[in-house]
């Protein structure tokens, strides 16, 4: 692992099933009558979030909170960033207090590259989304539920998802979940195929590791996990489909498309999902569609996640007590 994690491309096949595999024993400890652990005890870890966010800061503050650390939410509005603070004196402020760990999400992309090495601040840096470049924490926690459903939750240790064909289909040029996904995917040695009208597909594309194809009816049939992505209005500044019926019946996941792929193919949506757009409630709500289990895992991830670069070792939960108050023995 390296000392921040800003890129979903920075990390190597043993440092994604790593994770996983972290992710796996925390969450185990989360079935525990009690869901913490002391491991991060005395650290303090900020959530700098200068966009709006709902599951990905949650998600994050739970993991935090379980792991025992002393947590900070910081909301650009209401601070001094609404005042014109700049990033770097924001980041100096925090490098006072003395923080351990920067969980940042950014609506510029590189925001928390900058951060990681201009040496404004000598802390953890973890991207937790920046503009339309990655957020790997959520390709991780998505990776982290196609192993399970796709290989196994006891089966897919030590495994990665070698062979299996994942579609991402939806808005791909305004989203980082889809940048972060298939470069973690194809670290983890899986086929993906982005799927999108032409107006949504980036400049570039033909050099990233995948496909591209512009009929979605003809890469159901083979996919094991079809990923739909929410079209981004609020990063919009043109007309890029006629209108949203024609975007749904060309691109949107209904019954019957889920019908035409194989029997044990998921269904996964990063959120907020728009119902009868990109995804009907019929598929939003049936047994194949994994968006609660992809809530459920990121606190694992994120906790799997700040354990590696603030603890270091190897997690074996072992050797870790199962009560958040139990003593260590300088403390007797």
């Amino acid at each position: 692992m390296q000392r921040h994690l800003i890129s979903a491309a920075d990390l190597t096949r043993d440092d994604a099933v790593l994770i996983l595999d972290t992710a796996e024993e925390m969450a185990r400890v989360a079935d525990r009558p009690i869901k913490k652990l002391p491991t991060l005890r005395g650290r303090t870890i900020v959530n700098l979030f200068f966009e709006d966010s709902t599951r990905t800061r949650i998600s994050f503050e739970a993991a935090e909170k379980r792991l025992s650390a002393d947590v900070i939410n910081f909301s650009a509005k209401g601070s001094s960033v609404s005042k014109g603070e700049s990033l770097k004196d924001t980041a100096q402020t925090l490098e006072a207090m003395g923080v351990d760990a920067v969980v940042i999400r950014h609506g510029a992309s590189g925001a928390p590259y900058r951060l990681a090495n201009s040496g404004w601040i000598d802390a953890v840096v973890v991207n937790a989304g920046d503009g339309t470049h990655q957020h790997p924490t959520q390709a991780l926690l998505d990776a982290f539920t196609m192993r399970r459903r796709l290989v196994g939750r006891d089966a897919g240790i030590g495994k990665d998802l070698a062979g299996r064909r994942i579609t991402i289909v939806g808005d791909v040029l305004h989203s980082r979940v889809a940048r972060s996904n298939v470069d973690l995917l194809h670290t983890l040695g899986a086929e993906v195929t982005l799927v999108a009208p032409p107006t949504l597909v980036p400049v570039g594309v033909e050099h990233w590791p995948c496909e591209v194809s512009y009929d979605i009816d003809r890469v159901l049939p083979k996919s094991d996990a079809v990923m739909m992505l929410r079209v981004q209005r609020e990063r919009m500044n043109a007309a890029f489909f006629p209108t949203e019926r024609e975007y749904s019946r060309r691109y949107g996941l209904d019954g019957d498309r889920m019908a035409r792929m194989p029997e044990h193919a998921i269904v996964m949506h990063p959120g907020p999902m728009v119902r009868g757009m990109e995804i009907t409630a019929e598929v939003a709500d049936s047994e194949r569609c994994t968006v609660v289990e992809q809530v459920a895992n990121g606190v694992s991830i994120r906790m799997a996640v700040l354990y590696l670069l603030l603890g270091g070792a190897v997690f074996d939960p072992r050797n870790t007590p199962a009560d958040t108050h139990a003593r260590t023995p300088e403390e007797k």
